[in-house]
């Protein structure tokens, strides 16, 4: 898979995993920065998506700007297929 395709993936795996507080009302893709495109996904390849919490920021009642570290991992690869960090408003 092309760079932009496992990198538009992030977001479905992200939300699988939980990463959302509870009782937050609305979640909304902010943007990126330090995008990273290191190793191509080949067909029939699994991945899996590590996150680390970088900051969380209040930006007024109730918003909250989240940035975190993403690295999306090949099974059996040394290499990661690309390293992201996401900004997401809460």
């Amino acid at each position: 898979a092309h760079g932009y395709l496992t990198l538009s993936i992030i977001g479905a795996l992200a939300l699988d995993m939980g990463i959302v507080p509870e009782n937050t009302q609305a979640v909304f893709n902010y943007g990126f920065d330090k995008v990273r495109f290191l190793a191509p996904v080949r067909a029939g390849a699994r991945i899996r998506l590590r996150i680390t919490l970088l900051s969380m920021e209040d930006k007024g009642p109730g918003q909250y700007l989240m940035k975190a570290a993403n690295t999306v991992e090949i099974e059996g690869e040394k290499k990661p297929a690309l390293t992201a960090e996401t900004l997401v408003m809460l």
